[in-house]
């Protein structure tokens, strides 16, 4: 793992977002170093997924501002947003394979919708890709026809088709068994190091996460709770950023979400 202080690739500033009328961000402030894994966790519904959305420019924040490559991402033209997100790969939680297509066309897509390439490089492209995941044998199966870890591995390479300079994973370690989910692990750390990506790794599986993570961020009703190293992570003091860590449940009620009065919340309407 990187060791020396790379250039800030990603930087959030004072973010704020809402979503039917729950906070999801209260000021959110991060920064996301180049060529290192970045892991962002936390407990469901905290807004991982949400934050990687923003990245992209899918979602606008009320406030605040995100920086990729030293762009304004939410001030950008829609040309200027599409250029923007050719240099971005992102892995989603299913998948999201085309059910339609074999896994040697979901990998070459990303080739067909941008490029002008002629065929024969398109096909050598797709198999490197392939090759690079342990899947080239696999490239005229259906996606019906893989298993969770095998579509995972084709999703990736057909995020890494257009060589992006970063990674987005939201939650690939989701429903993998444990050998495969070795692999996987694996597979994003050899990539990273190999291809000199950026990586933000969304996910709430701690151990399989700072098994491979450079820095991570915990994150919580809306800001970061706490920050570092695996190893600073490790000797954190503090107690909730602990027990999420380490899977606590003898104090279950410091992960409790606020909420108003049961009481008052079942008979408010009643009330009015």
């Amino acid at each position: 793992m990187s060791t020396e202080h790379p250039q800030v690739l990603i930087e959030v500033e004072n973010l704020h977002f809402s979503r039917g009328g729950n906070k999801i961000f209260d000021g959110l402030d991060l920064e996301i170093r180049a060529g290192q894994i970045t892991a962002i966790m936390g407990p469901s519904g905290t807004g991982k997924t949400t934050l990687l959305r923003l990245i992209g420019g899918q979602l606008r924040p009320e406030k605040g501002v995100i920086r990729v490559d030293g762009l304004d991402v939410h001030r950008l033209s829609r040309k200027e947003l599409y250029a923007l997100r050719k240099r971005m790969g992102m892995l989603f939680q299913t998948g999201a394979l085309l059910t339609d297509l074999s896994v040697f066309e979901n990998v070459a897509f990303p080739y067909r919708e941008h490029t002008r390439l002629p065929e024969a490089m398109i096909r050598d492209l797709v198999l490197m890709k392939l090759e690079a995941v342990g899947l080239r044998t696999a490239r005229n199966l259906m996606p019906s026809e893989l298993s969770g870890g095998m579509a995972r591995r084709v999703a990736l390479a057909r995020a890494m088709a257009l060589d992006p300079m970063m990674i987005m994973y939201d939650e690939p370690f989701t429903g993998l068994d444990p050998i495969t989910l070795g692999h996987i692990v694996e597979l994003i750390r050899r990539l990273n190091d190999a291809l000199g990506l950026t990586s933000i790794l969304v996910s709430h599986d701690v151990e399989e996460t700072l098994s491979i993570a450079d820095y991570a961020y915990v994150i919580s009703e809306g800001k970061v709770v706490e920050s570092g190293t695996p190893k600073t992570l490790a000797e954190t003091t503090n107690a909730w950023v602990r027990q999420f860590l380490e899977g606590e449940t003898d104090k279950a009620e410091l992960l409790t979400e606020k909420a108003k009065d049961y009481l008052d919340d079942l008979m408010g309407e009643r009330r009015a």
